[in-house]
């Protein structure tokens, strides 16, 4: 369809969207997240959902993947998808449906995704005499342990239901709720986790002389990885390298043998990549020989993301209906993102995709952030993955809204 088209299809058929319900529907998953593989729960209340509007379902793609296919005549097939895993984040929002669960929280809006997928998926059932194609609903598990799409592929997604011509799919961000970020290009970051470990000489802590301590050895190592990117990095090149845990050690007075640091790297090219990984390889086997270790470190990579890059076609088409349902000054270029995805997987490398945002923070909370602009105010909210993560309830029905026209603008 056209823009115009399919953003007036769009507003008819999501005009009485059971708000009420949907609400409730995130409330429940909110109060019941689940972790990475283990989303058995918020699978099942999916299904429910999908087979409600008349998808033909199946479970346990992947593990605990989801999908749900509608063919409604000749037309391209149309994938939209929702990750629905949670984090083992303690949460501290104080919100009356806050997670029940101890130590994991939905912190980064998955359960606002998963919800959008089901609005979305009864919306386009129930008007399906506005449009041909197929819809292919994909509800996807570990996006957070990055392992979920590629679970899913492997598991023959796409042996079980049709390939898809294109792929859509969007994320709550923080921001003034009321905003749907689109980047006809690179949007989000690759990234890449590093383990090191430092092989010492263990001994009691009242004689380090005759050990090699490396815990001090990691310490130099963590202080001297935080020049790779302030001066190996060109400053228009963007990188960020994060050191996330460093492990060693049981008791205050004795000297480990050795000493664990995980890091974590997002780049936006692979040249960065590989200069970076470089990098690090020779500054955890300098430090290590300075110090006089009996064994070189060991360096390996662990898991990774590819960049998300948006078909730069097929994003103008989603932002140009998106203009036309929420207004022009909605939908903006935001630029790229450090932040990663395993979106992209389910692309295999070379199906067409838009992945965009959706703005998500309370007004009282937007408000009442210090900063005079929108930069300042934006790191000043509670972000994703953030204990106090808290998206605002009024954009339910817009982000069903979204992933509709969007869809509707693919379709016959």
């Amino acid at each position: 369809m056209t823009s115009s088209a399919a953003a007036r299809t769009a507003l008819e058929l999501t005009a009485d969207l059971p708000v009420p319900d949907l609400e409730d529907f995130y409330r429940d998953l909110h109060r019941h997240p689940e972790l990475s593989f283990q989303e058995h729960r918020t699978a099942a209340r999916l299904v429910e959902r999908l087979e409600a509007a008349g998808f033909e379902t199946a479970e346990g793609i992947g593990r605990t993947g989801v999908a749900g296919l509608l063919r409604n005549g000749d037309g391209p097939t149309v994938l939209l998808r929702a990750d629905m895993d949670a984090l083992p984040v303690e949460e501290r929002t104080g919100l009356p449906y806050a997670s029940k669960t101890p130590g994991v929280m939905h912190a980064c809006g998955h359960d606002l995704h998963v919800t959008w997928l089901a609005g979305a998926a009864k919306a386009l059932a129930d008007g399906r005499d506005a449009w041909s194609g197929t819809l292919l609903l994909v509800g996807q598990p570990a996006e957070e342990a990055g392992g979920g799409a590629a679970a899913m592929v492997g598991d023959g997604l796409y042996d079980r239901f049709p390939r898809p011509d294109v792929l859509l799919g969007q994320h709550a961000v923080p921001g003034p709720a009321g905003l749907y970020p689109h980047v006809p290009g690179l949007i989000m970051s690759a990234t890449t986790d590093v383990e090191i470990v430092v092989h010492g000489r263990g001994g009691h802590g009242s004689r380090p002389e005759t050990t090699v301590d490396p815990v001090v050895t990691a310490a130099y190592i963590v202080t001297r990885l935080q020049t790779v990117v302030s001066r190996e990095i060109r400053p228009r090149e963007s990188a960020v390298l994060t050191v996330g845990r460093i492990e060693a050690g049981t008791a205050p007075n004795i000297i480990p043998s050795t000493a664990r640091i995980s890091l974590n790297l997002r780049t936006q090219s692979e040249a960065v990549r590989e200069r970076m990984i470089a990098a690090i390889r020779r500054i955890a086997q300098g430090e290590c020989h300075a110090a006089g270790c009996p064994r070189e470190p060991e360096v390996t990579l662990g898991g990774s993301f590819p960049a998300t890059v948006n078909d730069p076609e097929t994003d103008h088409r989603i932002a140009a209906v998106h203009r036309e349902v929420f207004g022009t000054d909605t939908v903006f270029d935001s630029g790229p993102a450090m932040a990663s995805e395993d979106f992209s997987k389910l692309a295999l490398g070379e199906l067409p995709y838009s992945y965009w945002f959706v703005t998500c923070t309370p007004a009282t909370t937007w408000d009442a952030a210090p900063g005079a602009d929108l930069l300042e105010k934006f790191d000043a909210v509670p972000s994703n993955h953030s204990p106090h993560f808290a998206p605002d309830l009024s954009t339910v029905a817009p982000g069903v809204r979204t992933l509709v026209s969007g869809a509707l603008a693919m379709l016959g």
